[in-house]
């Protein structure tokens, strides 16, 4: 009994042994399979990292390939360019050298003909001398002769004739200060003329059907009825809220709108325009309308203004006076818009200074400023150039802009070479043909009435009327009349348009009088 249990006990022990062996065996097999398929898999990753590194590696040459390539390209269109611009500027240079090559051929030849007459001068100046002590020797015989008949010695003669000179002298003086009084009146008057003249312009009537009134149009007449309203009241309102005159007349399928400030029209015309298109009309109505109306108009000036300084490359300008830039849209002198004037006032500046190598920057932005004073929304009773320079002076702009504003009317003194161009170019862009409106007939009429003036003085034989009517040509019958009578005549002439005639600005009368020798040699 008891070797049965030790035997079973034995094959008991060498079974759990051999139980332990074979799990034992299997987990190391099965360990052993997961570090193979661990280190499968690490290879695979590894393979695949090698893959993606060398796709990538590919991607990146590529990428900087095409990259170097890009600005090889870029820096051999650049090279180009400069190559053109080299090239255009040698060709520029080889032009200029021929240019001055035939300059001093000219001016060489020019100091030949100078040695040439300075020669024949100086062969007259010798015979003028031997001339000379001719006469005098002629002039001691004339005087011993006149001494004999008259029985007075030179010095007797002399003093004679000193106090007949006085006597004529203050006899001519007296005249003359006559015509210097007369002159100063003619001025006085003429200086009044020119103050009601810019009056007028800063009221803008001096075209009142044409810069006063806005017509408005609409479809029918029975929206006048609704713009009219009940007893007038939208009509009132409209008026009171706008500041201008709405009439309402026969007039077949428009309104007119009348008022002396351009925005306050053009106000008024958007808001009916707004009124009419969304058919309610009453005063709350009209108030709200004209509210946004004149934002909107704000803003449009504003952007008006900052669109042409931009264009005009003109930097660093106050907002205020940018507004007041905008603000020159809606307004004009003489027809002319007041905008595009300054504009062209601004680059005829600029081209003006580029040719005398002056500022070009200031140059032009003192011709764009130079009628800034006109569009003040208060009236000052000051000249338009001496406003625009106090103006231009309040937000710190350079002195030599303020100057060029207050003196292109010569109300102050010019104290830069700025100055009188923004004169010269303010002048150009006003006399210019069609740059100021006016009726064709009366335009012709006037330069007509002008030669008229002219040709009714003895001695005329031409007339011209140029610069549109800003130059009077007189050309004068040498035989008729003397130097001095040509320059009496323009006188006249000048005063005889004055009393006569209506015009803008001022008119320059130029006598011409030329003396003609002709010969034939047969």
């Amino acid at each position: 009994m008891s070797i049965t249990v030790i035997t079973i006990l034995v094959s008991a022990v060498a079974a759990i042994v051999l139980g332990l062996l074979i799990g034992t065996l299997l987990y190391n097999r099965k360990m052993k399979r997961r570090q193979e398929d661990a280190e499968e898999k690490a290879k695979l990753i590894l393979k695949e990292a090698e893959i993606s590194a060398e796709t990538l590696k590919k991607d990146k040459i590529l990428e900087a390939k095409e990259k170097i390539l890009k600005m090889k390209s870029e820096f051999e269109d650049e090279a180009n360019k400069k190559k053109s611009l080299i090239i255009s500027n040698e060709q520029k240079i080889k032009q200029r050298e021929q240019t001055l090559s035939k300059e001093l051929e000219s001016i060489k030849r020019k100091e030949g003909e100078l040695d040439d007459l300075r020669t024949d001068l100086a062969a007259q100046l010798e015979h003028v001398k031997k001339r000379k002590e001719e006469l005098d020797k002629f002039n001691q015989q004339k005087i011993q002769v006149l001494e004999n008949i008259s029985k007075l010695t030179a010095d007797e003669a002399r003093e004679q004739l000193v106090t007949s000179l006085k006597d004529e002298a203050q006899t001519r003086a007296s005249s003359y200060i006559k015509d210097i009084m007369e002159q100063a009146k003619l001025s006085a008057t003429k200086e009044a003329r020119k103050i009601v003249v810019e009056t007028i312009q800063r009221t803008a009537t001096e075209h009142a059907i044409e810069n006063c009134v806005s017509i408005f149009n609409i479809e029918s007449d029975d929206i006048k009825g609704k713009i009219i309203g009940r007893e007038g009241r939208n009509i009132r309102a409209l008026e009171a809220a706008t500041g201008v005159e709405i009439i309402v007349d026969d007039t077949p399928e428009a309104i007119i709108i009348s008022g002396f400030d351009p925005v306050r029209r053009e106000v008024a015309r958007l808001s009916l325009h707004r009124l009419v298109q969304d058919g309610r009309i009453h005063p709350a109505r009209i108030e709200e309308i004209v509210a946004k109306t004149m934002k909107n108009i704000e803003d449009e000036i504003v952007e008006t203004g900052e669109r042409t300084v931009i264009d005009l490359g003109i930097h660093g300008l106050h907002p205020e006076l940018v507004r007041l830039v905008g603000r020159m849209r809606y307004r004009s002198s003489y027809g002319q818009n007041l905008l595009q004037h300054s504009r062209e006032v601004a680059n005829l500046c600029a081209i003006m200074a580029a040719e005398l190598g002056l500022n070009v920057k200031q140059a032009k932005r003192a011709g764009l400023l130079h009628d800034i004073g006109k569009v003040l929304p208060e009236e000052l009773e000051k000249p338009h150039a001496i406003a625009g320079m106090e103006l231009a002076q309040k937000y710190k702009e350079h002195p030599v802009i303020c100057n060029a504003i207050g003196a292109h009317h010569d109300e102050i003194e010019m104290t830069n070479i700025l100055s009188p161009i923004i004169q010269s170019c303010d002048a150009i862009s006003g006399a210019r043909p069609g740059a100021r409106r006016e009726v064709m007939e009366q335009y012709i009429k006037r330069l007509r009435e002008l030669e008229d003036v002219g040709l009714s003085f003895d001695g005329v034989e031409k007339c011209y009327a140029i610069q549109a009517g800003r130059e009077l040509r007189v050309i004068v019958d040498a035989e008729k009349a003397t130097d001095e009578r040509a320059g009496q005549l323009s006188f006249d002439i000048s005063q005889k348009i004055e009393r006569d005639m209506q015009y803008p600005g001022q008119i320059k009368v130029t006598v011409i009088r030329e003396m003609r020798s002709v010969a034939y040699a047969k």
